[in-house]
């Protein structure tokens, strides 16, 4: 059985690795700027450093919200490696979540993050299906707006592989200690 000290730090990364990793560099998606502008963004860390990257939306009641003030808890647990990490959420529900609501809501939890926003369905899918996640939103006839989506969260490096995957619900602690120990391979 592993060791794990009570601090909740591993010497082996918790979360899931595949072998072979997914493999996501190709893939990109839009980062809006507050005014709306798009800049291309690939789903890769810059060099030696790790890119944290989520899929979800704004109205999100918990995973969302929940995995965003991880990372960042994460991040300042890392001191000054946290700045190696950095921070990607791509809105599956764009049609409200505007450019400004996307940078207003991710500057909450991080400074320096990627808001990611497309209204291009196939391009959301082909980013989605990168990840192998899903998501979907109906409109109720009522107006009422239902959202649905994987809750699994990504760390990608410079290679643009998945280096780590974290369930929802994974906690500040375990990301942070498996950042640790990635950010030691990736700055060698």
């Amino acid at each position: 059985s592993a060791s794990r000290s009570a601090g909740g730090s591993s010497d082996k990364v918790q979360g899931v690795q595949r072998t072979p990793p997914l493999k996501v560099g190709s893939a990109s998606l839009p980062q809006v700027s507050p005014s709306g502008q798009e800049t291309p963004f690939a789903f890769k860390a810059d060099k030696g450093d790790l890119l944290f990257v989520a899929f979800g939306y704004t109205n999100c009641p918990d995973v969302c919200p929940t995995t965003l003030s991880d990372i960042r808890t994460a991040k300042t647990e890392l001191g000054a490696e946290g700045d190696r990490v950095g921070v990607a959420f791509a809105t599956v529900d764009p049609e409200r979540d505007t450019a400004k609501v996307m940078n207003e809501y991710l500057g909450s939890f991080v400074d320096g993050g990627h808001p990611l926003r497309t209204t291009d369905p196939n391009q959301l899918k082909a980013a989605q299906d990168a990840f192998q996640v899903t998501s979907e939103v109906v409109k109720q006839p009522d107006g009422k707006v239902e959202v649905s989506h994987s809750a699994r969260s990504f760390v990608v490096n410079d290679k643009g592989q998945v280096v780590v995957e974290w369930a929802f619900g994974t906690g500040s602690k375990t990301m942070a200690s498996d950042l640790r120990l990635l950010l030691q391979k990736s700055g060698t």
